[in-house]
Order: structure tokens, then sequence, then C-alpha cells
């Protein structure tokens, strides 16, 4: 069987990155579909950690209060100790929200109720994952990728634009790419295990044998669950017995003052810890993210949040290719992301090293906030050098109250909310304006623009000046900061990314 119809975008693997994909691909328009080798959505809490970076991400793709109402703050730590004595303390980092960042504290959640949620968020842009569904083999040319899906019905033929590989760490896309993923495998291995568990409170993630990778054992109860997620290092050699029974015997073997009891198991995994990072991202039409370009220890929570982001830096560049923005964006994807994921690889076998030890601490490096672009070509400042402690162009862009010329309170991220860039013109005289263009929102700030700033966010968090333009990127970062009298040089970013002037798409339909 062969579609008929060639859809734009192609999507391998359902996990949170695909479907991070899928609804910002939806969201504006383009076709796609996502396809996984699972007959059923993936049942286990593995990544539960979700960095207030991500919850930035998940408030502009309209989840981030169903996030919330489907998980809850993580819990302290509690250590219990052979001779009975309990301590607890807090690991995690746990801050009020400001002005400038909204989410300072991770939320967790487990893994099968996130994606549940960006699955019901998908489907409210009327697409839905086809599982049982598996890519079998797929080749490129010049226009485009026609793949080979095995399903239910059979084998299928389907043409696309482009095909994105978010297939996990044995990534059947990027092992028929012949892409290299060096790394290494870093001789520990664990189980983790959803279970109904007895004895245990569940106002604590309860710790033993911190510091003896023999010992170790953790719970943690599960946010909007019943359940607990069992963590435990194990040998690295032998059969490894994942049943109620077989849990049982391990929890009696290294819990130093007995009364569990497992009740049941929803779902339970062995794993060996690798940290690996494939050697490119992009070949033409066939794009990597997510774990299929990138697999780390899960010390620090960020193999889900640094997929999740992948797809967002991803997914405004794939739609603005698609509708005719030179296909060079599609370079800064790996550009930009690959280096994050080098860095996040480093920061998570780090934590690693100190868990064997039983010092892990988390704090602010695993949050994401200060992740950017600075070294982006898409990262223009024209006005030359910001201070180096200011915001700087790549940066995230941070959040801050304005108020509207209706005197209703606003904020930044509610004008950098959707598809499109954004475009903040402060104190600028309107005649300086860039045209008006789709995909593009020009925002006036200033005493006769449509939003003001009686707290100065503009100048005191962006240091921008009056009569300067702050660019932002669909997804938050900043693209540009200068001056009015440079709009010829805004031009021709903003024709770089898919957004010319009307006069120029005029000249070239012509």
């Amino acid at each position: 069987m062969t579609q008929q119809v060639p859809i734009a975008v192609l999507i391998c693997g359902a996990g949170a990155a695909g479907l991070t994909l899928a609804i910002d691909l939806a969201r504006r328009g383009v076709s796609l579909r996502l396809i996984d080798k699972l007959p059923a959505p993936f049942a286990g809490s593995r990544g539960k950690g979700v960095q207030p970076r991500t919850l930035e991400v998940f408030e502009d793709l309209g989840v981030i209060d169903r996030m919330a109402a489907a998980g809850g703050p993580y819990p302290p730590q509690r250590l219990h100790r052979a001779d009975g004595i309990q301590v607890d303390a807090q690991d995690i980092t746990v801050a009020p929200p400001t002005a400038e960042e909204p989410y300072r504290t991770p939320l967790m959640i487990p893994q099968f109720r996130t994606e549940a949620v960006l699955r019901e968020r998908l489907a409210e842009f009327g697409q839905a994952v086809e599982y049982g569904r598996e890519l079998a083999a797929f080749d490129q040319d010049a226009e485009g990728v026609t793949a080979t899906v095995a399903g239910p019905d059979g084998i299928e033929t389907i043409r696309c634009r482009y095909l994105v590989g978010g297939d996990g760490g044995r990534s059947f896309v990027r092992r028929t790419l012949g892409i290299g993923f060096p790394g290494q495998t870093l001789g520990v291995r664990a189980i983790v295990a959803d279970i109904v568990l007895e004895g245990l409170s569940r106002d604590a993630w309860h710790r033993s044998g911190e510091g003896d990778m023999a010992r170790q054992v953790g719970f943690c109860p599960l946010a909007g669950t019943d359940l607990f997620q069992l963590q435990a290092p194990i040998p690295l050699d032998g059969e490894v017995d994942l049943s109620a029974s077989g849990l049982q015997a391990l929890i009696d073997d290294r819990w130093p003052t007995g009364g569990l009891t497992v009740r049941s198991v929803a779902w339970a995994s062995a794993y060996a810890m690798n940290a690996r990072l494939a050697d490119r991202y992009r070949v033409s039409r066939v794009l990597l993210m997510g774990d299929a370009a990138h697999i780390h220890p899960p010390t620090g929570g960020q193999g889900l949040n640094t997929s999740v982001q992948d797809a967002y830096n991803l997914g405004w560049k794939l739609a603005a290719v698609l509708a005719g923005a030179p296909d060079a964006l599609l370079d800064t994807y790996e550009a930009e992301r690959r280096p994050i994921a080098a860095g996040m690889l480093g920061l998570s076998v780090g934590l690693l090293d100190k868990a064997r030890q039983g010092e892990i601490k988390r704090g602010r490096e695993v949050h994401q906030l200060d992740l950017g672009y600075r070294a982006s070509s898409l990262a223009l400042t024209i006005d030359g050098e910001r201070p180096g402690d200011g915001v700087q162009p790549g940066d995230r862009a941070p959040d801050g109250r304005l108020r509207s010329a209706g005197g209703q309170s606003r904020r930044l991220f509610d004008l950098f909310a959707g598809p499109h860039w954004t475009l903040i013109a402060r104190a600028v005289d309107p005649v300086r304006l860039p045209a008006p263009r789709p995909g593009l929102r020009i925002r006036r700030i200033g005493a006769d623009g449509e939003f003001q700033d009686p707290d100065d966010v503009l100048g005191a968090t962006y240091g921008l000046a009056d009569g300067a333009f702050l660019l932002v990127r669909p997804d938050g970062h900043v693209g540009a900061m200068i001056a009015a009298g440079d709009v010829a040089r805004l031009e021709d970013y903003l024709s770089g990314v898919g957004l010319a002037s009307p006069s120029k798409r005029d000249a070239w339909a012509a």
C-alpha cells in the first residue's frame, strides 16, 4: 500500500520528543504522521522530572496546567540508616517564582502521565499516534524521503518531505544513516520499577545504602498515583527477576529495617547506563532528536527535558523551511542543540559519580534556564558589544510584567506565546517599524504603545534602550537586539528565517 498524498513530516517515535514535535508542527498547520513500533503507549515512569525550562515550553504548548494537575512537587529525601535513624534532606533546589522566571522548581510527573497529557493536546489538533507501526526502511532524494512502514495492515510506503527519528537509544533511523554514536559505558546497571508497595509513607523519597552500590535502594512516591518508583543498582552481569517476588527478594536483602511488601508491579526495566552522543543530527532530509541523538545516565533528570527541547528547537525551523525559508536554517538545529547535549552528558555523568559516593545534590545547573545559543548564527547583535552580564542574543528570553493600554497586567510570555516570532519595539517611532507580515507579531511598548513598561522590565532585564528592537524567536530565545536605525539589517535577518517583507515576497513571486 502506498500513501497517495505526500505529507510534510514523518516522525518516528512517539515519546515526549515525538509528541512535542508533532504538537509544534500541528499548531502550525504542517501535515504529519507520528508512528511508534510499540503496540500501545509507554507505561513506565522512567523520566519523572520536568525541569523549569521545560515547564516554560509546556506553557507555550498549552499544557502547563494539565501537567501540574497530573504531577506534584518533589518530596524531601529520607535517608534510612542501618541503626534505624532517619534523616530528612532536600536534594532538589526549591525556589519561589520570580517575574523573570515563573518556574524555578522541578515538577515530578511520571513519564506515562506526561506523554498522556501531550497525546491529549495533540488530539486537539486532530492528530493521533499510530501505534504498532515500525519503520522498516527509508531512502531519500532531492525532493523528499520514501519510508517503508510495517503495520497491522501490512507494508505501507509513505512519502514525506522530511523524516525525524526520535526512536530511542537503539535508533533504527540513526543506524540506517550510518551515524556514529560514540561515548562510554559507565559500569553501572540498575533497576527501575513502578510498584505498589506497603510499609512506607508517601511524604518522602525513601533511600538507604547511600554510597554503597551493592546496597543502595530508593523508593520515590510518584505524584498523582498510588505507585512508588523503585530504583536500585544491580550487578553488571546475570539475569534479573523483575517479578513481584523477585523485587521483594531484592528489597528484603537491602532494606535495613524490613517490613516492606511489594503488592504488584506495574512496569519494570533493567538497564545499563551509557553516555553517548551522535556524530551528526542531520543527513539532508533526515534528522535525529531525543535519545536517538544522545543517551546518558538518569542522574540530574536531564534526558526527557533535553529531548523535549530538541523538538521545540526543531519544530519551528522545519515549519519555516517547509514554508520557503532557506534550507540552511535546518543546519542551525544541530549547531545549537548538539553542544547542549554534550554539556548535559557531562553534567549527568558528574552527578552519577557523586551518587556513587552518596553525595548527589541537584541545584540550578539542572534547571536548564541558563542554556542558550549565543554562538549560533541566529544570534544577532548590531549595535556593538553588550554587557557580558546582561541578556544576550541566543539567551532564553526572560519573562516580565507589563501593563496593557487597556489597563490589564500582561506578561512578556503572553506576548511570546504561540508559533510566531515576536518583535518588541521600545518607544520606536511607528514610521520606523518593519512592515507587518505572517509569522511576526510586532508589539509597541511605550507611552503611546499598546503596552507600557512601568517597572522598566525591558531596561532592567534586557538592557533595551528607547528606540531599540528586541526580536524573540518562536522557541522563546532572543534572536536579535538592535537599534531602530538598523531596520535594513533586521529585514535581512527576517528574510533568512523565512519572514521576508511583503515587498520582497512580491518581487520573488514576480
